[in-house]
C-alpha cells in the first residue's frame, strides 16, 4: 500500500496538462511527461491515479508474533552503537547491544522512558519502570524494568556484543525506545 501511494505520488508529480483556451468546450488535454529532457505523451488511463484510500478496507492481520525495536546510538561524542530489542510471542525481551568509543571498563546500562534526546539525558526521562518499583540490580527481584546492570568495554573501548534477557520488559504498541 505504501509503495502504491509513493508510486501514485511520483506519477502525480510528473503529470501536467497542456494549456487549453477553453476547458469546457475542448477535448481533454493531452498528458505529457515533465522529466528533464523527455517529452513523451502518456496514456489517458494514467490520469486517473488517485491517492485516496481504497473503498474496501481490510483489517490489519499480524502474521508474526515477533516484536522488534532498533535504536542507533549516535551523538556528539565518539560513542556510537546499535541496540536491538526482540520479543518472541509473550516471552522475555532480549536486548542486544554493540557499542564503540567507550572508555575501557564498567558502564551502567539502562532503558529510559523516552527516546527523546533533544535536551540531552534529561529529556529521556526516568528509567523504564512500568511497575513503579525501586532501583535495583538485574539480579534483584525488586527493580526497575530498565535496570540492566553494567556493561564492560574492552581496552579498545568496544562492547562487541552484550545480550540480556529482560523478563519484565514487554514490547507493545506503547513502546518507547530508550537508550
Amino acid at each position: 500500500m505504501q509503495a502504491a501511494a509513493s508510486t501514485a505520488m511520483a506519477a502525480h508529480a510528473i503529470l501536467s496538462t497542456s494549456p487549453s483556451s477553453c476547458a469546457l468546450l475542448s477535448p481533454p488535454p493531452a498528458l505529457r511527461s515533465l522529466f528533464h529532457g523527455v517529452n513523451l505523451p502518456l496514456r489517458q488511463s494514467m490520469a486517473s491515479l488517485s491517492l485516496a484510500a481504497p473503498s474496501t478496507r481490510k483489517p490489519l492481520t499480524v502474521v508474526a508474533a515477533t516484536k522488534k525495536a532498533v535504536a542507533v546510538l549516535k551523538g556528539t561524542s565518539s560513542v556510537e552503537g546499535v541496540v536491538t530489542l526482540t520479543q518472541e510471542d509473550d516471552g522475555p525481551t532480549t536486548v542486544n547491544v554493540r557499542i564503540t568509543g567507550l572508555t575501557p571498563g564498567l558502564h551502567g546500562f539502562h532503558l529510559h522512558e523516552y527516546g527523546d534526546t533533544t535536551n540531552g539525558c534529561i529529556s529521556t526521562g526516568p528509567h523504564f519502570n512500568p511497575n513503579g518499583l525501586t532501583h535495583g540490580a538485574p539480579e534483584d527481584e525488586v527493580r526497575h524494568a530498565g535496570d540492566l546492570g553494567n556493561i564492560i568495554a574492552n581496552a579498545d573501548g568496544i562492547l562487541p556484543l552484550f545480550s540480556s534477557c529482560v523478563v519484565v520488559c514487554v514490547l507493545s504498541k506503547h513502546l518507547y525506545f530508550w537508550a
